[in-house]
This record gives structure tokens, C-alpha cells and sequence, in this order.
């Protein structure tokens, strides 16, 4: 788990960072409250502005972009457009965003099915833009072992008991960045930034 750090008060830093790491300016008007690092192959969730827990993910095995049949994982900021799978049991298969009644257990061999819950995105920035046309998810995989390297088709893979709990504590709207950048990165930008307005307040 990530060392809780807070940003209370200082997400508008965040957002200026995620802007000089390549996402643009929309990012900068985005609430952001999870971030994906692709470089870490890590999720960070974010409460009432501080980071108060990491999950192990698993981005595109073809990289990042967003050209449509690429399969790679686009980077930018989302939206949760849909949540889909409220109540199903860890396991349960989804087949074109419907449950298809099957059940698989962890790490089953052969098998790499959408399982126990689905997080439609929408992008939002440039980059981003077909997202919703190429069906990317936040989603569950019975393949946990393969976790935390970059093996999907362009979604974001978690372990079942994970995105069980991000789906229940993400509301549709949220937002979600993207990123190339590893995580220490992005928040060491973000603790500067937050130490020169705080120099600035105190010398005014």
C-alpha cells in the first residue's frame, strides 16, 4: 500500500502535472481520483484528497495509444461511463458487458475472461477519444498470476477482490488518468509544487 500522502488542498497541482506529463489541458479541469501508472503497472485511489491505497494492474501487452484494432491501452483522463456487475460473484464471466451465468475460478487454466465486475470509460482528452468505440474497461481477470505485467488488450486488468472494491467505492463520473509516468514521480512533482504555494502564502 501506498504511504498515505496528502493532497488535500493541492489537487489543482496534480492536475497541472498530469498536464506537463503530456495529457493536456482538460486534464487540468479533471478531478482526478484514481491514477494508473502504466510504467508501474499500478492503480492509486485517491479520498478526500490523499492516497490511501495502491492495486497491482495489468495494462496492454501492445503498449499505449488509442488507434481503433491496436489493442493498446490509450493514456489521458476518463470518466466511469458505466458500472456494470453489481452483486455477481467473483468469477462470473461477462460476454459483451452481460453475464453470461459461467463462473471460473482463479488463475483456471486457458481461460482469460472479463470477470466479476466491469468500469466503462469514456475519454475525455485528446488520445483518449475512442475509448468507449474500443470497449476499454477497468475490469476483473481470473489470470491473477499474470498481474502486474502488461498482458491485456488495451483494458486494465485487477484481481476479482480488487476491482470489487474499487467498483463499489467508484461513482459513475469519476476520473480516472491514465499515465506513462511512474507514481513516485508524479506525486514528488505534486509535494514541490504544494511546498512553493506554501512558501508563497508564508512570505505574503
Amino acid at each position: 500500500m501506498l504511504k498515505c500522502f496528502s493532497v488535500k488542498n493541492c489537487l489543482p497541482f496534480l492536475f497541472s502535472v498530469l498536464c506537463i506529463f503530456g495529457l493536456g489541458k482538460a486534464a487540468a479541469q479533471a478531478e482526478v481520483s484514481v491514477i494508473v501508472s502504466v510504467a508501474d503497472q499500478k492503480m492509486a485511489v485517491f479520498h478526500d484528497g490523499a492516497v490511501v491505497v495502491q492495486y497491482p494492474v495489468s495494462t496492454s501487452k501492445f503498449g499505449v495509444g488509442d488507434r481503433s484494432q491496436s489493442y493498446e491501452t490509450p493514456l489521458g483522463i476518463f470518466a466511469v461511463a458505466a458500472k456494470i456487475g453489481a452483486g455477481a460473484p467473483e468469477g462470473a464471466v461477462f460476454k459483451g458487458r452481460r453475464p453470461t451465468g459461467e463462473v471460473v475460478r482463479v488463475n483456471a487454466p486457458g481461460r482469460d475472461a472479463i470477470v466479476t465486475r466491469i468500469l466503462q470509460l469514456r475519454g475525455l482528452t485528446e488520445g483518449a477519444a475512442q475509448a468507449m468505440d474500443r470497449g476499454i474497461y477497468i475490469h476483473g481477470t481470473p489470470a491473477e498470476s499474470l498481474i502486474g505485467r502488461p498482458v491485456s488488450y488495451g483494458c486494465i486488468r485487477m484481481r476479482s477482490r480488487d476491482v470489487v472494491r474499487l467498483f463499489d467505492e467508484t461513482a459513475v463520473g469519476t476520473k480516472i488518468a491514465i499515465v506513462k509516468t511512474p507514481l513516485r514521480d508524479i506525486m514528488a512533482r505534486v509535494a514541490v509544487q504544494h511546498a512553493a504555494q506554501g512558501s508563497a502564502l508564508a512570505a505574503n
